[in-house]
């Protein structure tokens, strides 16, 4: 993806999920370490199977730190809740069995405690970090510890550390702590001076959006997730939108699926008040929106005046958003 979006013309990467590390091609050996982490009970046994895992998720990231070099990689902290990565196979679920020593009634047991009723508003992103901050911590060293050793190649790394689901100033307070510890340790044990990085957040709840002046106190730059500060705006879930949003187009109630053009009235409304307060605290803070309203030219539009300075979108929608971001660029002008 990093390859197609650099030759679509990209300037670097806006949004790095770092949980599909965990899907595709080569992935099993750390999809059973993450279930081995998830499933643990102690923090100890947590702890040794993020040792484990800390290879693989090093390596992805400075595979796609060396492709993107001299260019920008925002890269999200673990965002989905837990309970996604449960194994569903009794196969699987053997598997972790043997590994921690329990009986599969015992696996059945851990793994429903991790179901949640509505998990897109529940245990997740930020919170998962406050509640486990050893998997913040494995996280963050993996991530400056592939910038240091590329540095040390003769590279040019610039990671960019991004926060999902927060909605107060003190969370990101709590994971700049481990941040900043971790940055210290990798310097030393690499005898590096610094390591070029950002620390910031995604705006996806509007609580995050309407306090954007003390989030940008700790936050150097902002990215909008249009999609969930979208569903969290209307009350709409993205997945069930379809039962009724062709009968609400129909009767005029919406001009337009708000997931695929940004609601300006609303949605643009918190934008454009995290713009202006994020900006009070912090004059030179980065702007930006994640997610496929990236590639929609209407959204694109809106934001260049909103005064954001980037927009991410899928390697495919570049061209469609270089091309949007122009027109607004001239639009300006004229």
């Amino acid at each position: 993806d990093a390859a197609t979006a650099l030759k679509f013309g990209a300037q670097g990467i806006g949004l790095f999920r770092t949980e599909h590390m965990f899907y595709g091609a080569d992935s099993d050996r750390p999809l059973f370490l993450l279930r081995k982490m998830i499933l643990s009970k102690s923090t100890e046994e947590r702890q040794a199977s993020l040792d484990e895992l800390f290879p693989f998720v090093k390596q992805e990231i400075k595979n796609t730190l060396e492709v993107m070099d001299n260019l920008p990689v925002t890269l999200r902290l673990l965002d989905p809740p837990l309970h996604e990565f449960v194994p569903e196979s009794e196969a699987n679920q053997m598997e972790i069995a043997k590994a921690l020593g329990i009986d599969l009634e015992e696996v059945n047991k851990r793994s429903r405690l991790l179901k949640e009723s509505n998990p897109m508003i529940g245990h997740r992103g930020v919170r998962l970090g406050i509640t486990f901050p050893e998997i913040t911590q494995m996280q963050v060293n993996a991530i400056f510890t592939a910038a240091a050793e590329l540095i040390v190649s003769g590279n040019q790394p610039l990671p960019e550390i991004m926060v999902p689901v927060t909605c107060n100033e003190k969370e990101l307070t709590f994971v700049k702590k481990i941040v900043d510890d971790s940055y210290h340790n990798v310097l030393k044990a690499h005898n590096l001076e610094q390591i070029p990085y950002l620390f910031g957040t995604m705006i996806e709840i509007p609580r995050a959006a309407l306090i954007a002046d003390k989030m940008a106190k700790d936050a150097q730059f902002f990215s909008f997730g249009t999609n969930d500060l979208t569903q969290m705006t209307f009350g709409f879930s993205r997945d069930d939108i379809g039962s009724f949003m062709n009968d609400y187009i129909d009767h005029a109630i919406l001009d337009s699926d708000p997931f695929e053009t940004l609601d300006q009235e609303a949605v643009g409304s918190l934008i454009e008040i995290a713009v202006e307060r994020g900006r009070k605290t912090r004059p030179d803070i980065k702007l930006g929106i994640c997610g496929e309203h990236g590639g929609d030219p209407a959204s694109v539009t809106f934001c260049h005046k909103a005064g954001l300075t980037y927009v991410s979108c899928s390697p495919y929608r570049v061209p469609i958003a270089r091309l949007a971001a122009a027109q607004a660029a001239i639009q300006e002008n004229d």
